[in-house]
């Protein structure tokens, strides 16, 4: 658990929770699903000492809880969001490292690497309590940023720090959308490999559980993404139901505020749109794998059946010279066996020449 205390151009980390609130600015505590477990009393007991009010046992629950899709809950003291990340699993920024061109282990063990892990945040007017999961690069990251961005604002006398738990909180969450780029790329590289095997020349493909696997990720993804859009939309709208105020620095933090929250809500239609263009581009590459298919069965049978037309006329010519009658022609000629050669031959040659010049031979010419 790590606590820190954010304060117009000054971020300080401190070693342990303040007896007391400072007297400007506002804490963030960021602690990991196990440690905020473990630290749950001592936490309470901070936040009633400070007089934030404690939190909802369910609250609690919910922040424990490491299958809860994104939702959002207010009380009157505090609001509650819980938000499924999207982010490449440990170890897969690598699987195309020494893969180029994809292979269909690799595009499955990228599949199974997609983390979705929720990150809960409980909003007070001067704490924030974000609950991560293990190693959650999402709070080393902004620690790191909001360090660097401190030291950036006293060289420049700017202050560029959240002003708010509520606007650091929305920060976080855009972060964690933004940080779908990374994974659409790896998505779009493994249906890449996806479609070159269903759409190959000489594509054998039978591995159809990898496919299902495809689609149920991208099932997956949509619903991730459409509970973070309502989680969002329902922060918004209860924003808007907050008192107007009368001083004009807390009407432009509120109207900073809003905006990001609509600038969140803008990237997760994005992510949502190619999500959904991801999955039609999964079902029109099994769709176009049964068209090559079908395709080719036709043409397979399109040949046979025409080699079947050229020898079945020559196989009624032997037939009916092999017929046991004495008064058949030719058959005590000796040139007979030659004439009925030069029959058999020239059929042949007429009925592929005919064929060829219907198209049913051969590919098929571009006009």
């Amino acid at each position: 658990m790590r606590v820190f205390h954010v304060i117009a151009e000054h971020f300080v980390e401190l070693e342990s929770l303040p007896s007391i609130l400072p007297a400007d600015g506002f804490v963030w505590i960021g602690s990991g699903r196990r440690e905020f477990e473990v630290n749950a009393d001592d936490i309470q007991s901070r936040l009633q000492h400070w007089g934030c009010g404690q939190l909802v046992d369910l609250h609690i629950t919910d922040l424990l809880n490491n299958q809860l899709p994104s939702h959002f809950d207010t009380t009157s003291w505090y609001d509650l969001l819980v938000f499924r990340r999207l982010a490449a699993g440990a170890g897969s920024a690598g699987l195309f490292v020494d893969d180029q061109h994809g292979t269909l282990a690799t595009a499955r063990a990228a599949l199974a690497a997609i983390d979705t892990s929720p990150v809960g945040f409980a909003v007070f007017d001067r704490v924030l309590l974000s609950v991560h999961p293990a190693e959650c690069a999402v709070r080393e990251f902004f620690a790191l940023r909001l360090a660097q961005q401190s030291r950036s604002s006293e060289s420049r006398g700017q202050a560029r720090l959240p002003p708010s738990p509520a606007d650091l909180m929305v920060r976080m969450a855009n972060h964690m959308v933004d940080s779908y780029l990374e994974l659409r790329r790896l998505l779009t590289r493994q249906l890449g490999t996806l479609q070159r095997e269903l759409l190959g020349a000489s594509s054998r493909f039978d591995d159809w559980n990898m496919l299902l696997e495809a689609r149920n990720a991208l099932h997956m993804l949509e619903d991730t993404c459409e509970d973070q859009r309502s989680a969002i939309q329902e922060w918004i709208d209860a924003r808007d139901e907050w008192p107007r105020e009368s001083e004009a620095a807390a009407r432009h933090e509120r109207e900073l505020l809003r905006l990001r929250s609509r600038d969140v809500l803008e990237h997760i239609e994005r992510v949502l749109g190619h999500v959904r263009r991801l999955e039609l581009s999964a079902e029109a590459a099994v769709q176009m794998h049964f068209s090559a298919l079908g395709h080719r069965t036709n043409d397979i049978m399109r040949t046979l059946t025409v080699l079947t037309a050229i020898f079945l006329p020559l196989n009624l010519v032997t037939g009916f010279f092999g017929m046991n009658f004495d008064g058949l022609p030719l058959i005590h000629s000796a040139a007979g066996t030659w004439v009925a050669l030069f029959i058999m031959f020239g059929v042949a040659l007429g009925l592929a020449g005919f064929f060829w010049r219907k198209r049913y031979l051969g590919a098929r010419q571009r006009r």
